[in-house]
């Protein structure tokens, strides 16, 4: 990782709101590239996380074993997160695959802290993406969550919510509907957060794009 140090990335990365401390500038293609030649392994990772080094978090998450991560270790890692770009690779790449994907999720949005709070709303999104399985219901349960951190101005937390929304609404035709309402119930709370959260999210989900996507894939379903 030293050797593929860019020194002259962390300047732009700083522009972005990422963390230089500890940072070597690496390009996350060079990161995923490194994860494909190690492959999985628990205990690489676990180092890699040690280390403290902004990147080594991020490769730490590539390489450990989804099945050998327990909620121990989710809670130590999510209190440790200092950057928008590891908590989102950690959450995305990581946290949505193990066993304890869901049961995070109440507790991690009610947090305070900024990071761990997005975390929470990271997995909405991310879980909604990647699990394919997920029944509606989840999905659905997480609403009341999303109404409240709504309110929450902090910059990290309000597009964590806001991607929540929308990839929820993406799932499909029932949940695209649901979100949409969601999002019409946000508008009217008493929170500039809240306003922007729902006019973007309702931007995407009212889109003749999406729409046309989601009918297609109902559509799939049918034949």
């Amino acid at each position: 990782m030293k050797a593929s140090s860019r020194p002259e990335n962390v300047a732009g990365m700083a522009r972005y709101g990422i963390s230089t401390e500890g940072t070597l500038g690496v390009s996350m293609p060079a990161l995923r590239s490194m994860a494909k030649r190690i492959g999985r392994d628990q205990g690489l990772a676990l180092g890699l996380w040690a280390s403290g080094y902004h990147e080594a978090k991020i490769l730490a998450a590539l390489v450990a074993e989804p099945a050998r991560v327990d909620r121990a270790l989710m809670e130590i890692w999510v209190e440790e997160f200092d950057s928008w770009d590891v908590c989102d690779q950690v959450c995305s790449g990581l946290f949505d695959r193990t066993a304890h994907r869901y049961d995070v999720i109440p507790d991690w949005t009610r947090r305070e802290e900024e990071y761990v709070r997005r975390a929470g709303f990271v997995m909405m999104a991310a879980t909604a993406v990647h699990d394919k399985k997920a029944g509606d219901e989840i999905f659905l349960s997480f609403f009341p969550l999303m109404e409240e951190g709504s309110d929450d101005r902090r910059n990290y937390v309000k597009k964590a919510v806001n991607w929540a929304i929308r990839q929820t609404g993406k799932r499909n035709m029932r949940l695209h509907g649901e979100c949409i309402r969601l999002a019409e119930r946000i508008s009217r709370r008493d929170a500039p957060s809240a306003k922007w959260i729902a006019s973007d999210a309702l931007r995407e989900l009212r889109s003749a794009e999406v729409r046309k996507r989601l009918e297609a894939k109902e559509a799939r379903k049918r034949m």
